[in-house]
């Protein structure tokens, strides 16, 4: 094993990386964050442990003012601050919504609301929640169709689906914004526009914490289970950290507990889940570095394209992979080719005579050191594969920064993501040519 390559290294190196960024420069004298605590105040809500800071790397954030020991509170948020259907059905549109058919959803409820008190500006009582809202977001839906394509396939194919869903979204909506007329001196079609309604969405989208409520027959059936939490959603991500965050029925509020401790002074983070960064990109509009949860896709395309044509029974494999729930999540990782991804290839590579032990390949057995070698081999050429095309679209995304200066943004967000994918693969390669030793 090389210097610096191991699982141990890996560790070390995050390590450093948070200690680089965990220092940030305090934010809470800026007027909005001001306004924005005593609005809080005034819903009973004072926090002694953190404040609003800047920092490298991550941006905007929260800084620990003290010392955090593991299983401290850090935030309890009373309900009163949250943003919730609870708080739109009791404002100005409720009686709007009740009269509504057939019922809209809770997210149409929700981002109606934000567009709305955007709308109202200083006459909006939630003022100064949407003033520390980002203007815009970097969820592949805000991004330029240019940038898109120039996404990793599978990701590219979803960020597809997200653009068709938000503008299905909208102009299924349309109907309702023009009922509310009667609330705006100006033309609803000037105040629920598609840029709207899309900041509207993505602040839900990757902001909204998880509370259940009661069911509304004002509301449709859909997941009631968004609720915007001011100052909590300040609280940036990492994939190393644990938090127990949920909503107290006793206490009313929504309560975080950190399950590490912190240092004063250094970023309180919270984690968003186990997700790779195609996920992340998706979902929340960033990239993790060295994230122990990304990971780069095989396609079925990719998947059989180094295995000889001549193979007879390849539709048979194809199918009996598809039936058991082998042919999609195959990855590369930071530990390689996934065990799921090295299954389905044994499987694969089964010459005719072993076709019949294609069971217990699935069960995790090894049918002959032919097989294994084979497979190993394959992988090795789907990494390589995926090397160079990573390598080419560094080149490409490097070429489109100096042309499309306007994008440049967007496009070192693209660039990062195919960075970290190319480090997967590299580290992969590295594995599987150690794994190929025994068969040489």
């Amino acid at each position: 094993m090389k210097k610096g390559r191991g699982r141990t290294s890996r560790i070390r190196r995050q390590k450093l990386f948070r200690s680089s960024v965990s220092r940030g420069v305090s934010e809470s004298y800026k007027p909005e964050f001001i306004e924005l605590k005593k609005w809080l105040k005034d819903r009973k809500f004072e926090d002694t442990n953190l404040i609003p800071a800047c920092f490298p790397g991550t941006g905007r954030g929260l800084m620990s003012k003290t010392s955090l020991r593991e299983g401290q509170m850090i935030i309890s948020l009373p309900e009163s601050c949250l943003l919730t259907t609870d708080t739109v059905i009791r404002s100005y549109l409720g009686a709007y919504i009740a009269k509504w058919q057939p019922p809209p959803s809770p997210l149409l409820a929700l981002c109606t609301f934000l567009v709305s008190e955007k709308h109202a500006g200083d006459q909006s009582l939630w003022k100064p929640y949407l003033e520390i809202l980002p203007k815009a977001y970097t969820c592949p839906v805000c991004l330029e169709p240019e940038v898109v394509n120039l996404f990793p396939k599978p990701l590219k194919a979803k960020a597809e689906e997200q653009r068709a869903h938000v503008q299905g979204f909208f102009s299924s909506s349309r109907d309702f914004f023009s009922s509310l007329q009667p609330l705006f001196s100006e033309a609803v079609e000037s105040i629920f526009s598609y840029s709207a309604l899309l900041w509207a969405w993505c602040t839900v989208n990757t902001r909204a914490v998880y509370v259940e409520h009661r069911q509304r027959q004002c509301l449709s059936t859909e997941p009631n289970t968004y609720a915007l939490a001011p100052y909590l959603d300040l609280l940036n991500h990492s994939p190393d950290v644990q938090v127990n965050a949920a909503f107290n029925e006793e206490t009313r509020c929504y309560e975080i507990r950190t399950a590490s401790s912190c240092r004063k002074h250094e970023q309180v983070f919270i984690c968003y889940g186990p997700h790779d960064n195609q996920r992340l990109l998706l979902e929340y509009g960033f990239i993790s570095i060295q994230n122990p949860h990304a990971c780069v896709y095989v396609s079925e395309d990719i998947l059989v394209k180094y295995l000889p044509s001549t193979d007879k029974q390849m539709n048979k494999k194809i199918s009996i992979l598809k039936d058991h729930d082998f042919i999609e999540n195959l990855t590369f990782g930071w530990d390689g080719p996934s065990w799921r991804l090295l299954t389905a290839l044994k499987l694969l590579c089964l010459e005719a005579e072993e076709f019949t032990c294609w069971k217990k390949i699935l069960l995790g057995e090894i049918i002959s050191d032919t097989n294994e070698k084979r497979s190993l081999v394959i992988a090795q050429k789907i990494c390589q594969y995926f090397i160079e095309e990573t390598n080419a679209m560094l080149r490409k995304v490097s070429h489109m920064k100096d042309e499309e200066v306007a994008l440049i943004n967007q496009l070192t967000l693209v660039e990062t993501l195919w960075t970290e994918e190319l480090k997967i693969l590299q580290a992969s390669a590295e594995i599987l040519n150690r794994l190929q030793t025994p068969f040489r």
